[in-house]
């Protein structure tokens, strides 16, 4: 019989696997949230999902349960909160991991302090076109949700499928967060190739429909982005105009599951109803793909009770998860797996520029499903689209889905080709042949004339040019130069609309 201590060694033996792929650490996390509950990654929606991770990769008894996270909140009200509360500990321990903040000005400021810090970012939030470049100020951000651009692949798709040429951008301006100006941006960034027209109202100022609807008549596709209440005034407008009859396309975009932002809904219990749910019947509306996996279900009943438990018992928007909620749940699991690969490597916690590194080009299992991170540290989005499939009900379906690894284009069973086509558009028409067999008397001595009086202008022409072509060059070159400035005067009025904030 072996003596103990050959068991001992035997024993150690076996877990030998497990003890050296742990890795035990202390992170110090500073996440970034606002306190104010308006907001829907309010610091009592989304704590909770991070505490759930934490306790997730503690448990588990998987590699990363060496991990002790320390985690402090702090307030921020998308204004400049969250720099100054950095700044406060650049003379004292600095953390190890930033999550947040969510709001684009905001985050700017705190992720160029952060980079320069060799502190890695991750934010559900700084969707912002702006934040691609990733060459040199934003160098440690890792964007856990979709971006805007993103989503604009799913409009791209379909602009190609239909062959769909031109659109109208139309969108709500607060002047403050500009959740609406950043998501429109992301469209006008990427679809440059097509017809692409702006419109702006800002949010205080009266709602004109009839200016937006003569805004319409020269494109095919209306793209909004604004509160719900607004976009069912522009469409009960639109209906009354009869534009909801095929002629053109019209979308919402609504990419946070928070019905605050326009979810489609039509029903508001006055006497514009019928007329609402018929004019809905020609609005579509894009937003993130909603998952069926077990897990997120049991995740998204705690996140529910945690709700109820904060005192938010009559919060329309808070029965679903929204990306936020998820976005920081997985940037917990994100960071854990890049940590424990960098430290196997023999890289420190402290060494931000590494970590970063790992969390780029990989994908892993989220809460809510398989999370793909690209090559530039932005997250892949899959998104649906979703048409009303039964006007009488005013029901809404899933008709098609876009998945951002591969850039598919999924057409549902629900999808119905005639309600995506447009009506009285791109006709041909047809020239009516001419049944006889050949040229008649008249026909023939027209023509005779009419290439006798053709020759005459072009002798006449040509002496007419000879004896005035300086004047004609220099009358060209003048309009030239005026149609230039002109055109480039237009170009400089519709960019202007989507500069750099």
């Amino acid at each position: 019989m072996p003596d103990l201590s050959t068991q001992c060694v035997y024993f150690l033996m076996l877990l030998s696997p497990v003890m050296t792929d742990t890795i035990t650490e202390d992170i110090d996390v500073l996440v970034f949230l606002p306190l104010n509950n308006s907001y829907p990654f309010s610091h009592a929606r989304v704590a909770p999902a991070i505490r759930y991770s934490q306790q997730r990769l503690k448990t588990d008894g998987g590699q990363y349960s060496g991990f002790h996270f320390n985690i402090q909140f702090e307030n921020s009200e998308c204004v400049n909160d969250a720099l100054f509360k950095l700044v406060d500990r650049s003379c004292g321990q600095k953390p190890d991991l930033i999550l947040g903040p969510v709001c684009e000005y905001e985050a700017a400021a705190v992720v160029r302090l952060a980079s320069h810090w060799d502190i890695p970012v991750i934010s559900a939030g700084a969707l912002a076109a702006g934040f691609s470049n990733k060459k040199s100020e934003y160098s440690h951000l890792t964007r856990i949700a979709p971006s805007y651009v993103k989503m604009a692949e799913t409009f791209t798709a379909m602009f190609e499928h239909f062959t769909w040429k031109s659109a109208l951008l139309v969108y709500e301006d607060d002047k403050e967060e500009r959740n609406c100006y950043f998501t429109l941006e992301g469209i006008y960034h990427l679809m440059a190739n097509f017809d692409i027209k702006t419109y702006a109202f800002f949010h205080e100022n009266r709602l004109d429909t009839d200016d937006i609807l003569q805004n319409i008549h020269e494109t095919e596709v209306v793209i909004m982005c604004m509160g719900a209440d607004k976009i069912r005034e522009i469409m009960l407008a639109a209906h009354r105009q009869r534009l909801t009859n095929g002629n053109y396309m019209f979308f919402n975009v609504e990419l946070f599951n928070a019905s605050s932002y326009g979810n489609g809904s039509w029903k508001r219990g006055d006497i514009y109803d019928n007329d609402a749910r018929q004019a809905y019947a020609s609005l579509n509306t894009v937003t993130l793909l909603r998952t069926v996996k077990p897990e997120f279900e049991n995740f998204s009943m705690e996140m529910k009770k945690s709700i109820e438990k904060a005192g938010f018992h009559n919060c329309k928007d808070c029965e679903s998860v929204n990306m936020f909620v998820e976005g920081f749940h997985d940037a917990m699991l994100l960071y854990a797996i890049a940590l424990h690969e960098a430290m196997k490597n023999g890289f420190s916690k402290k060494n931000g520029t590494e970590i970063t590194s790992r969390m780029w080009n990989r994908t892993f299992e989220g809460i809510a499903g398989q999370v793909s991170m690209d090559e530039n540290g932005d997250r892949d989005g899959d998104f649906s689209l979703m048409a009303m499939t039964n006007v009488e009900a005013g029901t809404y379906e899933v008709v098609a889905n876009y998945f951002g690894v591969n850039g598919t284009f999924q057409l549902l069973p629900a999808f119905n080709t005639d309600h995506f086509t447009l009506r009285g558009r791109h006709k041909v028409h047809t020239e009516t042949s001419d049944k006889s067999c050949g040229l008649g008397v008249s026909a023939l001595t027209g023509v005779i004339v009419g290439a006798v009086l053709g020759t005459a202008m072009l002798i006449a022409f040509y002496f007419f040019r000879k004896n005035y072509r300086i004047t004609i060059e220099r009358r060209t070159h003048s309009e030239e130069c005026d149609t230039g400035k002109h055109r480039q005067l237009r170009e400089d009025s519709i960019r202007s609309n989507f500069s750099a904030a």
